[in-house]
């Protein structure tokens, strides 16, 4: 079986020897000295200021809306996985859908301020694909009409713009950390902000309020990793090299070998480098990728239509129609892509597609 994707998994004797400092510890959980480590070794490795590691991708999504949503109407895409409009509802807050670039597939900037009404607080764009939004952009009208922005970047591990981190855009950024993506801590999620007074509030805001054994800045949740997660990121950090060497051959093998005549790629947006975390490819209809999908699956290959369905049609969202996004919804499949991947396979693969088409 070919999957759409497989974790990256160090030696077993690497992440036993990480875990023998956590039995030798006797520390668990609360913030140990091997996630103390971690997040330095993300810092020095990212060339960023903060991280506060956390037990998943939406906790952070949260805990941000939490603070700077404030139950408001949230500008948002269509285009992500649920769990960015999911934790928009969860915190009792309104999104608002904005359509996205049919090129870039992150929102469109140039609808964003005919969304804007009293009722807004933020602007929450994701990321998609690890391509970045247009960040000057909605930077530019979040000045301008007084609003905070947040950037779902679970995609983005080690992604930059203008040779900065792209962690380092946007009031708060968040990251996950999930066994898929390329950098994992089997299960996690991160949160970055460059203000203070706002890294100390996300802060306390994951630990129950607390910062130190008695003191209480403010209501929590439970936002905390455990030493065995952080056991894992040690683990594979020393990796990111080969992991990003290895899947960068496994697209580039798909981009020389695919029909691109008959089906679009992601645009990359000027002045990023791309991390190679997904290759998305766009047919021209529905009709072709659901030929194409079971073709593939009939050969026990298992691409995956991320995202869909575009979320402004999720029953408890109801939003208005948002025409691009339901389209590249629609028309957009995953291609296997992980270490490990055989030229063998990846040729079965695209005789596979190129047939259909």
């Amino acid at each position: 079986m070919i999957p759409v994707t497989k974790s990256f998994l160090p030696t077993f004797e690497e992440y036993s020897a990480q875990i023998k400092r956590v039995f030798d510890n006797q520390w668990l959980t609360n913030r140990g000295p091997l996630l103390l480590e971690l997040e330095e070794k993300i810092k020095e490795y990212l060339s960023i200021s903060n991280i506060i590691i956390m037990n998943n991708g939406t906790i952070p999504l949260q805990i941000a809306l939490r603070l700077l949503g404030k139950g408001g109407e949230i500008i948002t895409t269509p285009f992500s996985y649920v769990a960015t409009t999911a934790a928009i509802v969860w915190e009792n807050c309104t999104p608002v859908f904005v359509d996205i670039n049919p090129e870039f597939l992150t929102i469109d900037v140039t609808k964003i301020e005919a969304a804007i009404t009293k009722k807004t607080t933020c602007i929450l764009a994701t990321h998609v694909f690890g391509n970045p939004c247009n960040v000057e952009a909605i930077e530019y009208i979040a000045d301008k009409h007084n609003l905070k922005v947040i950037y779902d970047a679970a995609h983005c591990f080690g992604v930059t713009y203008k040779g900065k981190s792209i962690f380092e855009y946007g009031d708060i950024s968040t990251c996950s950390f999930h066994a898929t993506k390329l950098f994992h801590t089997g299960e996690g999620g991160a949160l970055f902000t460059k203000d203070p007074e706002l890294f100390h509030k996300c802060y306390y805001s994951h630990t129950f309020g607390h910062l130190g054994p008695i003191d209480y800045h403010g209501v929590g949740i439970n936002g905390k990793i455990s030493e065995l997660q952080a056991a894992m990121g040690l683990s594979v950090i020393p990796y990111m090299a080969v992991i990003l060497n290895e899947r960068k051959k496994v697209i580039d093998f798909y981009l020389c070998h695919l029909d691109c005549e008959k089906i679009k790629t992601i645009k990359l947006v000027d002045n990023s480098n791309w991390n190679y975390s997904y290759f998305p490819i766009i047919f021209s209809s529905e009709e072709i990728l659901l030929k194409a999908q079971k073709f593939l699956n009939d050969n026990n290959i298992f691409p995956r239509r991320y995202f869909y369905p575009s979320l402004n049609t999720i029953e408890y969202t109801k939003g208005n129609k948002m025409p691009v996004s339901e389209s590249i919804a629609k028309r957009v499949l995953c291609l296997p892509l992980y270490v490990g991947l055989s030229e063998i396979e990846l040729d079965k693969i695209v005789n596979l597609i190129n047939s259909t088409l």
